[in-house]
């Protein structure tokens, strides 16, 4: 079994910052693709920005230039950093790993999710 447990959630101000942190730990053979997802207040779970392991990444149109995702995958770790907020960044944050038990077992895992509150 593998847990992923997220950090760095609150309330922060319009246009400051955050860094929000995740770290898989368990039975890994090794972490594919890693994200982060987030849910705003009465709306669906949206991609924000995945990375691969060679450090490839992809973020929804909403967030770039604002988020940088990154991972350390000698630490099975992933971090997003947010700076620029708004208030249309306020939802539950959840990380999200595609993580290989072992040669030929792999499985999708989802964190506990943090939220994250932007005031105006």
């Amino acid at each position: 079994q593998v847990q992923l447990v997220e950090s760095g959630g609150g309330l922060v101000q319009a246009g400051g910052s955050l860094r929000l942190s995740c770290a898989a730990s368990g039975k890994i053979y090794f972490v594919s693709t890693m994200a982060w997802y987030r849910q705003p207040p009465g709306k669906q779970r949206e991609l924000v920005a995945d990375i691969n392991r060679g450090g490839t990444t992809n973020y929804a149109d909403s967030v770039k230039g604002r988020f940088t995702v990154s991972r350390d995958n000698t630490k099975n770790t992933v971090h997003l950093q947010m700076n620029s907020l708004t208030d249309e960044d306020t939802a539950v944050y959840y990380c999200n790993a595609l993580v290989w038990s072992s040669a030929y077992e792999r499985d999708n895992y989802w964190g506990q999710g943090t939220q994250v509150t932007v005031s105006s």
